[in-house]
């Protein structure tokens, strides 16, 4: 049981870059330490005293090297606020969110780097069963650093929820025919859950990269990059797949490839299980990131849906979800958030297990149904390095200059700008210190022009894009 705030001690200094949008990322041993991990999970902890005073946090870690030093830490700062801590121990963020769900805790943090180098690490969370975000993380970050804590003695309790996650993903498949699949886990978080689920999946099952290995020896996990995809494409291709299914470092994004060893993209998937979810509920509201195709937005209404642009991150995404009543959302990143019958968070393994049972209904190739999607031609998401104190400044200056040229845009997440011949985007990254850009069009040319207008913008800006 908490006691009252302890008197603050000396202020502590937390380097400012580490606090994003939507989580708090940082390399370690550089803006990141263990004592940095204690602070904020005292914060935390503080603010769940507060507001659910018999509560307790639920704490998971991936697969880093830096990972268990890390959650120790968070342990040691949740219990010294005097708040009780469930230790779910190694796996996927997503079995965090589901023991969080499940087991009504009063907030959870997992520690992660995500689709992050193996150097860095971080922390997300949830709290009172909703997203942890924005301007919480702000508060947080003042909380941590001057030190108003509560004090007390919390337990530690360890927790095994892997067999009920297990359970409730392997139960979401509804196919109806065995299917060839390649599973590549990227030596992730997600490995050991992943190998159970094939294991008890109808069909054949091939496992690439299940060893959980921080140093991720084979290739990065993160399936937005094709370079990450070539173990998994030539895995479906030699040996006559029907799909292959990749994972990021910590299982909330996925991502596929048909039997032809083409990649989907965020947004294609999301047309998949758009017409698969609106069968059964007509009308409701599809959500993707401003990233995705201008096809998605046209499909999703064309299917019966109602189509809704919102800003990229899954907390944002999320809390979008539950103001609308979502039952679906995807971001172009592999992040697919399934309100219906699941609980409204971003989990790969949940959407692969769902694209699973739509495939073997379906009767179909998954390269036929990739082919039936409209096609527009579109560059990949093009990311490139920019300093964090610079990139949000890129985007208010291309804005600005937009706004003074009369051009038509959207700015709910960056710049969309919206030209006769498509549109092409601008966007900082909440996680990385990056810019992120697309373009789509009709025709070749007009992507070109596209590139050329954006590119010119950028220049504007002195930040030079890649030129392919």
């Amino acid at each position: 049981m908490p006691q009252e705030l302890a008197k603050p001690a000396p202020t502590a200094y937390l380097d400012p870059t580490i606090f994003r949008e939507y989580d708090i990322r940082g390399v370690v041993g550089k803006t990141l330490h263990p004592q940095d991990a204690y602070l904020i999970a005292r914060a935390f902890a503080t603010k769940a005293a507060v507001a659910q005073p018999e509560g307790f946090v639920c704490v998971g870690y991936d697969g880093r090297l830096s990972s268990p030093e890390m959650k120790d830490a968070v342990c040691r700062g949740i219990m010294d606020s005097g708040v009780n801590v469930v230790d779910i121990g190694l796996g996927p963020t997503p079995m965090l969110y589901f023991a969080a769900y499940t087991l009504k805790a009063a907030g959870a943090i997992m520690v992660t780097g995500s689709h992050n180098p193996p150097d860095h690490n971080g922390f997300k969370f949830v709290f009172g069963g909703k997203p942890f975000f924005g301007k919480d993380i702000l508060a947080l970050s003042v909380v941590a650093g001057q030190g108003e804590f509560t004090e007390g003695k919390g337990t530690l309790e360890q927790r095994d929820v892997r067999q009920a996650y297990i359970d409730k993903l392997v139960g979401a498949y509804d196919g109806t025919r065995a299917l060839k699949v390649a599973w590549d886990a990227g030596n992730g978080a997600t490995g050991e859950i992943m190998t159970s689920v094939s294991e008890a999946l109808a069909g054949t099952h091939a496992l690439l990269n299940a060893k959980i290995d921080g140093t991720f020896p084979s290739h990065h996990p993160d399936p937005t990059v094709p370079e990450n995809l070539v173990q998994i494409i030539d895995t479906v291709t030699s040996l006559g797949l029907d799909v292959g299914i990749a994972f990021d470092g910590d299982g909330d994004r996925v991502g596929v490839v048909d039997d032809e060893g083409e990649i989907l993209w965020g947004d294609q998937l999301l047309q998949l299980y758009a017409a698969d979810v609106l069968r059964e509920k007509p009308g409701a509201t599809i959500i993707a990131d401003v990233k995705a195709s201008g096809a998605l937005f046209s499909e999703i209404a064309r299917l019966g849906g109602n189509p809704m642009m919102w800003k990229t991150g899954h907390s944002l995404i999320k809390s979008k979800m539950a103001e609308t009543g979502a039952p679906l959302a995807g971001e172009m990143s592999g992040h697919i958030f399934f309100a219906d019958k699941y609980y409204g968070y971003d989990d790969g393994i949940y959407a692969a297990v769902r694209l699973l049972g739509l495939l073997s209904r379906s009767g179909k190739k998954l390269s036929d149904l990739h082919k039936a999607l409209p096609q527009m031609i579109n560059t990949p998401e093009i990311r490139f390095e920019c300093a964090d104190d610079r990139k949000f400044g890129v985007v208010e200056e291309i804005t600005q200059r937009l706004l003074k040229d009369g051009a038509e845009f959207i700015d709910i997440d960056g710049v969309r700008v919206n030209t006769p011949d498509g549109w092409w985007l601008v966007r900082a990254s909440n996680t990385q210190p990056v810019l992120v850009a697309r373009a789509e069009a009709s025709s070749l040319d007009g992507l070109e022009r596209l590139k050329s207008d954006m590119r010119i913008q950028m220049a504007l800006s002195s930040v030079y894009p890649p030129t392919n």
